[in-house]
C-alpha cells in the first residue's frame, strides 16, 4: 500500500516550537500514518527522503518509527527524562504577546511522553532541574507541574538545594555558579539512579527535540542490547533546522581544535557530541557520574570519554532537530563563552580519562586560549590552511598542525591590539 499523496502535499513545510497549532498538526500527520494498515517504518523513511518532502512530514516519520516500535516492544523498562534549566522564565510558558519565545516547553514534554509511551511497556519519569537559574525557572516548573493531570510523573529538582555536598558526585561542586547544565543533569541522574530508573535520557529545556521520538533510542538499547546511544543531527536521515549563521568563518577553526583533542571521539565517527538526545543505561550512568571531570557544558564529551574508556560499544541513531535559537543559553550566555568551556573542558576530560589525544593540541588550548575573548579574536577570520578544508579534514594534523594554530592565534592577538 502506497503512502497516500495527500499526506505529503498537505504537510507543513516549516515547524514553529512556539505555536500548539503545529504540535497537533504533527501529531495529527503522524497518527494518520500510523493508522495505514500495510505501511512499514522503511517506505515511511523512503518517502521522507526524498527532495523536497516538506518538514513535516520528515519529522513525523521520525515520531512513527518510535511509536511503531514502543508499540511493538514488550520488554518493561523505566526511563528518567532529565533536563537542566537556566533562564527558562519565558519558554516555559505559552506564547502570547508579551511571551513571544515561549514554548510552554514542561507540559508539551510530558504530552510527548504520554502519547509515545500510551499503552506500551515503558514507564518514564520526567526530571526538571534548576541549575540556579535567577529567575525562578524552578519554581515556575513547580507550579506548572501542579496544575498538570501528570504531575505525579515530574519531579523538579534545585541544585541549590544539593549543595555544598558532603560525599557523591557533587562534592567538588562549591556553588550553582560553578554548574552550567553539567551539575544539575548529574543531579537529576543521581535523583533517577535513586529512583531506581534503568535508563536516563537527557535533553535540552526547550522544545528542539520532540520527546516522541525516545523510541529511537530505546530501540538499539533493548534490542541490540546498547548501553550508550547517542542521537545524532548530522546522519543524512536526521532532520536538522538550525541557524548556522551564530558562528562565524573561523568555526572552521575551533572545529579543527576540537578534532585535534578529541580524536577518541571523532574517529570513532560521534561527531554530533552536544546533541541533547542521549540515552545512558543505569550501570555506564553511575561510572559517569561517579567522579565527573566537568559541571559545566562540555559535560556530554565527558560521558562519552568515559564510556570510551571502559571500551563500551555505542550506537548513534538519526533523530530531528528544530533549533530553538531566540533564547538559547549559548546565545544569552554569548557564543564563544560556549565554545571556551566545551574546548577546555575537552582537554581535562581526555587527559582525566587517559585517552590517546594530541598532546601539543591539548597544550595549545590551555596556554592560548585564556577567556572567551581569545576566541572572539579568531571567530571572524580564518587561517589559509582551512580555507578549502571540509568536514573530513578537521583534526588532521597535517592540513594545519598543532604548531601553526599556535602561531594564528599569536598573529591574531597582535593585529588585534595593534
Amino acid at each position: 500500500m502506497a503512502i497516500p499523496i495527500e499526506l505529503v502535499r498537505d504537510a507543513k513545510t516549516e515547524f514553529d516550537l512556539t505555536e500548539e497549532a503545529d504540535q497537533q498538526s504533527l501529531y495529527a500527520l503522524t497518527e494518520a500514518l500510523l493508522a495505514l494498515p500495510d505501511i512499514s517504518e522503511t517506505e515511511v523513511i523512503k518517502e521522507a527522503r526524498k527532495k523536497g518532502v516538506p518538514l513535516e512530514f520528515r519529522i513525523a516519520a521520525k515520531l512513527f518509527g518510535s511509536r511503531r516500535y514502543l508499540q511493538a516492544n514488550d520488554q518493561p523498562v523505566k526511563v528518567a527524562v532529565i533536563f537542566a534549566m537556566w533562564g527558562e522564565q519565558n519558554r516555559l510558558y505559552p506564547k502570547s504577546r508579551n511571551n513571544p519565545n515561549g514554548e510552554d516547553s514542561l507540559r508539551v514534554k510530558l504530552d510527548q511522553l504520554a502519547w509515545a509511551t500510551q499503552g506500551t511497556a515503558i514507564d518514564w519519569h520526567l526530571y526538571a532541574v534548576d541549575d540556579g537559574c535567577p529567575h525562578d525557572s524552578g519554581k515556575i516548573a513547580e507550579q506548572i507541574a501542579s496544575e498538570h493531570t501528570l504531575a505525579d510523573k515530574v519531579s523538579v529538582l534545585f541544585l541549590q538545594d544539593a549543595i555544598p555536598a558532603g560525599e557523591g558526585p557533587l562534592t567538588r561542586l562549591q556553588s550553582v555558579g560553578d554548574s552550567r547544565k553539567g551539575g544539575a543533569v548529574i543531579l537529576g541522574a543521581m535523583q533517577a539512579m535513586e529512583d531506581g530508573m534503568d535508563a536516563i535520557i537527557y535533553t535540552d529545556a526547550d522544545n528542539s527535540v520532540h520527546l516522541g521520538q525516545i523510541g529511537l533510542l530505546l530501540r538499539p538499547h533493548l534490542d541490540n542490547g546498547r548501553r550508550v546511544v547517542l542521537g545524532n543531527r548530522k546522519h543524512a536521515d536526521a532532520v536538522l533546522v538550525k541557524q548556522e549563521s551564530r558562528w562565524g568563518i573561523g568555526i572552521k577553526l575551533l572545529r579543527h581544535m576540537q578534532r585535534m583533542v578529541g580524536q577518541p571521539i571523532f574517529s570513532r565517527g560521534i561527531l554530533d557530541t552536544q546533541a541533547a538526545f542521549k540515552l545512558y543505561q543505569r550501570e555506564v550512568v553511575l561510572r559517569s557520574i561517579a567522579e565527573p571531570t566537568v559541571f559545566d557544558f562540555s559535560f556530554d564529551t565527558d560521558w562519552i570519554l568515559a564510556a570510551i574508556a571502559c571500551d563500551e560499544p555505542m550506537e548513534m541513531v538519526p533523530f530531528a532537530f528544530i533549533d530553538s535559537f531566540a533564547e538559547s543559553a549559548s546565545i544569552t550566555q554569548g557564543p564563544m563563552t560556549t565554545w571556551e568551556t566545551l574546548l577546555l573542558g575537552l582537554v581535562k576530560a581526555v587527559r582525566k580519562h587517559d585517552v590517546p589525544h594530541s598532546q601539543a593540541m591539548a597544550l595549545v588550548l590551555e596556554e592560548e586560549i585564556q577567556s572567551s575573548a581569545d576566541l572572539d579574536i579568531l571567530i571572524h577570520h580564518l587561517p589559509p590552511q582551512l580555507e578549502s578544508a571540509t568536514e573530513k579534514d578537521f583534526g588532521d594534523p597535517q592540513v594545519m598542525s598543532p604548531e601553526e594554530v599556535r602561531a594564528w592565534i599569536r598573529q591574531r592577538k597582535m593585529e588585534e591590539s595593534a
